[in-house]
């Protein structure tokens, strides 16, 4: 038995990268260090539910097992022809299948988008608006005596993140858990707010009355109800002191506050009241508590080659970026996208009913190593290596952290990248090819 030592987990955000795997005969037999979570997520590279081989869906609605060369050519022949395809997903795949991504989507003038759109996007566009004060997982670690998770629950969505970056003893922190106090603002008494000092019980829908009540405590304005948002005054004022007393701080949030009404909005007064605490002597950052392990990446890497995070359109020919237009469920439900191809993701599982309606109706490739959902919608399935057990690549964790994902076990399957590769390397072919033919056309018709 091999045991290979500081492996990122391809899970969640956190990018757990103490794990240890035990490998014998080219299969994963044991992980140490890893949550239950993280733990599946390696033992599952042998289970019997995983696609072996690409398969094609015939007239009669069945999934065949096809060759690769003859998967990746249908599914080429499908995104070419289609005048409005979308490429989604991309938050479990290497940064280096991401950059391939982005050039095949302006190769096809297709939509690119992220998970991002149904989770942290409005944390994105509140970055456009007001600033991004954040800093690393390790210098909370090390430094934080108070820490905030709000409308998250990472007991149970990032299963070690307390356990590395709160009840842990740093540089700064050398007791742990005794150096630090601990805010929880959820709706729910969830695990997380048990083992809270001060648990806010906002109304679900209204953190931003609760924020807005929060900075304007800070400024010394007084509150004039007795109940915020179903948090009492006095609380409020409690917790007040301790953030203004804070030697460092840092606020962790959830899609709880990026998907309610308020969306970017939430954001932006979040991070405007991190912005002020900052004047009262004591450091405050914020971390959003991404989900998938490389959907930052994905974020990364659309905004360095194409200028904007996510909902990047290049229908014109060139970069274009409109949330609310141009995302994935915008098209979907406007019954605009004529074909759809999911990298990293499972749409089906997850997005509203009027969207999943337009992917019956339309042709969906889905590159992806377990059945899903997603899959019993696709008409093309290609199985491909899995990022960080199968296959090596970049992630970025949710601090903006970069980790190299180790291959632990040898896989007969291309990776990600290798697979989208091929299908640019086949639309350029096709496309040189058409543009030939137009040349020649020019030149053989009659003169008018």
């Amino acid at each position: 038995m091999e045991l290979i030592k500081n492996v990122p987990c391809p899970f969640c955000g956190t990018l757990c990268d103490d794990i240890i795997c035990k490998v014998e005969n080219n299969e994963i037999v044991g992980t140490m260090n890893a949550c239950r979570i993280g733990h599946s997520k390696f033992m599952h590279h042998k289970d019997a539910t995983l696609y072996k081989k690409p398969m094609i869906r015939k007239a009669n609605g069945e999934l065949v097992e096809v060759e690769i060369d003859e998967a990746i050519e249908k599914a080429v022949e499908i995104l070419v022809n289609a005048k409005r395809p979308i490429l989604y997903g991309w938050s479990s795949v290497s940064c280096e299948a991401d950059e391939v991504g982005v050039e095949l989507a302006e190769e096809l003038k297709a939509l690119i988008d992220n998970t991002a759109t149904v989770c942290h996007g409005p944390s994105l566009l509140a970055v456009h608006d007001t600033g991004y004060p954040v800093c690393t997982l390790g210098e909370v670690k090390n430094r934080a005596d108070v820490i905030i998770y709000w409308a998250c629950n990472p007991m149970h969505a990032h299963p070690r993140h307390m356990s590395r970056h709160y009840f842990s003893r740093g540089y700064f922190r050398e007791r742990g858990r005794p150096d630090r106090t601990l805010i929880v603002v959820d709706p729910r008494e969830s695990d997380t707010a048990k083992l809270a000092d001060i648990h806010l019980q906002v109304e679900p829908g209204k953190d931003y009355e609760l924020l807005d009540a929060i900075r304007a405590a800070m400024k010394g304005h007084k509150i004039l109800y007795e109940n915020v948002a179903g948090v009492p005054r006095d609380l409020i004022y409690q917790a007040v002191e301790l953030l203004k007393s804070a030697q460092f701080g840092n606020l962790f949030f959830g899609m709880g506050i990026t998907q309610t009404s308020a969306k970017n909005r939430n954001i932006d007064a979040g991070i405007c009241a991190i912005e002020e605490l900052n004047e009262y002597g004591g450091k405050f950052t914020l971390i959003p508590m991404r989900g998938h392990y490389n959907v930052n990446g994905f974020n990364h890497v659309c905004t360095w080659t194409t200028g904007y995070p996510f909902c990047v359109d290049f229908a014109t020919g060139y970069p274009r970026y409109n949330p609310g237009e141009t995302g994935t469920n915008d098209l979907l439900q406007n019954k605009e996208a004529d074909a759809m191809f999911v990298i990293g993701a499972d749409p089906g599982a997850h997005f509203p009913q009027r969207a999943l309606q337009r992917m019956v109706e339309i042709p969906v490739i889905a590159i992806e190593p377990h059945r899903t959902p997603t899959t019993e919608l696709a008409d093309i399935i290609i199985p491909p290596a899995q990022i960080g057990i199968s296959s090596e690549g970049t992630a970025y964790r949710m601090d903006g952290v970069c980790f190299t994902m180790k291959k632990i076990i040898d896989s007969d399957l291309l990776s990600d990248k290798e697979i989208l590769k091929r299908m640019l390397e086949r639309v350029k072919e096709i496309h040189a090819s058409e543009s030939k033919m137009e040349s020649v056309k020019e030149v053989t018709s009659p003169a008018k």
